[in-house]
């Protein structure tokens, strides 16, 4: 693959997304935002969701998409009727769901975790995930073609000591994308994740100091990974280049990941 930042990477492969139609969730920042930016610069027209409608207009001005949702992607309704308006405004097609939407939850014990807190973390990682894959998976299923790539963590292979919730809704995305990679691994469709170590957005935000430091001090390489690595990662997994590899788990961990 390609070093450096994302712009060289855009310029050599400028068009390998030409014709295809993607939606983004999780659009607004990071990981997101980043991924829907070198889509639309490769040639993608894109859908990007949201929950946060102030930040998705930046972002999508900044990536010039076509069509924004301002989507809870934990209600299983909403879901089903943002794929349909996206579907619709992209020309009547999905070729790409990038699942990106997550959240961190507090951190803490496991024994002070607040249930409603618990289930608000599973309801975005792992329910949301569930919802966008089942409504991507259903129009991608008679065309015979997509790339569906969630975005996992390194913390749902190894589990993070105060970041329980973040830690198992994480490791159900992992079983969600090799199950549904198993299911469709004789079409077109291929159903993979990354697991990124930390990479610095504003999930950092919701973190605290203490907690940052100790996912700095687990990666080897010594620092935390950045947008343009993890939206490369993601764009090659979205690409026809991307053929035998489903239902498959991509680290990007800086050595920290060991299985």
């Amino acid at each position: 693959m390609v070093g450096g930042a994302g712009g060289s990477a855009v310029s050599l492969f400028r068009g390998r997304f030409e014709g295809r139609a993607a939606v983004v969730t999780g659009a607004g920042s990071g990981i997101g935002r980043d991924v829907a930016r070198r889509l639309s610069a490769e040639g993608a027209r894109v859908s990007m969701w949201d929950l946060n409608a102030a930040a998705l207009g930046a972002a999508a001005a900044e990536a010039g998409a076509p069509d924004t949702q301002a989507v809870d992607i934990t209600t299983e309704n909403a879901v089903d009727a943002a794929m349909q308006r996206s579907i619709d405004a992209l020309g009547g097609r999905l070729d790409i769901l990038v699942a990106s939407a997550g959240i961190t939850g507090p951190n803490g014990p496991l024994k002070d975790y607040e249930g409603n807190d618990w289930r608000k973390v599973f309801d975005v990682n792992v329910n949301g995930v569930f919802y966008c894959n089942r409504a991507a998976v259903r129009a991608m299923d008679k065309p015979g073609y997509g790339r569906i790539v969630n975005v996992a963590s390194v913390a749902g292979k190894e589990g993070n000591p105060n970041a329980s919730a973040y830690s198992a809704s994480k490791a159900a995305v992992i079983a969600l994308t090799k199950s549904l990679g198993k299911e469709t691994a004789t079409t077109g469709i291929r159903v993979n994740c990354i697991t990124p170590a930390a990479i610095k957005t504003a999930l950092f935000d919701q973190m605290t100091p203490q907690h940052i430091e100790f996912m700095l001090s687990k990666i080897p390489v010594g620092r935390f990974g950045t947008l343009e690595e993890a939206t490369s990662l993601v764009c090659w997994l979205a690409s026809e280049e991307c053929s035998f590899a489903t239902g498959a788990v991509f680290d990007l961990s800086g050595g920290r990941a060991t299985y």
